[in-house]
């Protein structure tokens, strides 16, 4: 009796592990930090990939432009990603992830167009501020996608940050005044401004418990507590039949 009694209570003791552990897909791989799976290592670097062109890019606008604000923007662009990359690097470090070492295809574009926009010119302030916007745009949604869904603490802790260092970075460079949010493409349209012809889903009523089923705590799992309950009735049994062979040894 014994020996089941200590079987049980060890099982019940190792239930509830079992029961949470989630079975991610072979794509991800478990962390200190929680589950690391393709949208944490997709983060890193297009993080990565974002300062290969940004800091060089704030560095030609501190070199080719005469506006005050597009100079400041520059800076923010240089400080933010120093800051991004060194933080990226230690990342990708302990997450065993693999960075880019060269601009994409699009960015080595955006960085040969600014080059070749007369210095000091109007021409080389729009474009800066234009293609810049519209990338921080693109990356911020992201961002924020992989932020909401992520399980590791880690990338999630990395992903505010980025989100800071952008949304920062959106603000400088709109500052400058030369951002076109007539350019559509560049700059979609927020979803809510385009009416939908889709109708609103009905909201889901909220489940009704009678007195008699109040809902599941879904802080502990079922299985876990009909262990748990087990192992409390072979317990009590136990210590009744202990207490009677007591009571039969020493009348």
């Amino acid at each position: 009796m014994r020996i089941l009694l200590v079987a049980l209570l060890a099982l019940s003791v190792g239930a509830q592990p079992a029961f949470a552990q989630q079975d991610l897909g072979p794509d991800y791989v478990q962390t200190r930090f929680g589950p690391m799976g393709p949208a944490g290592r997709d983060l890193l670097q297009k993080v990565a990939l974002a300062g290969l062109w940004e800091g060089p890019a704030g560095r030609m606008g501190l070199e080719k432009s005469a506006d005050p604000k597009v100079q400041e923007a520059s800076r923010h662009l240089i400080d933010g990603h120093a800051d991004l990359d060194r933080r990226t690097v230690e990342l990708a470090r302990v997450l065993n992830v693999q960075l880019p070492t060269r601009p994409s295809e699009a960015q080595q574009g955006w960085l040969d167009e600014m080059a070749a926009a007369p210095a000091r010119s109007p021409e080389f302030d729009r474009v800066f501020a234009n293609r810049l916007r519209a990338a921080h745009g693109g990356v911020y949604k992201f961002l924020a996608t992989v932020r909401t869904g992520t399980r590791n603490t880690a990338i999630r802790d990395y992903a505010k940050v980025c989100m800071d260092t952008v949304l920062d970075h959106m603000t400088v460079l709109e500052a400058t005044g030369k951002v076109d949010f007539n350019d559509t493409e560049a700059i979609p349209l927020a979803l809510v401004a385009q009416p939908s012809s889709v109708a609103p889903a009905t909201p889901r009523p909220a489940p009704q418990y009678s007195q008699q089923q109040p809902p599941q705590d879904d802080g502990l799992p079922g299985g876990a507590v009909g262990l748990g309950v087990l192992a409390l009735f072979v317990a009590g049994l136990w210590f009744w039949t202990s207490g009677r062979s007591s009571r039969r040894m020493h009348p």
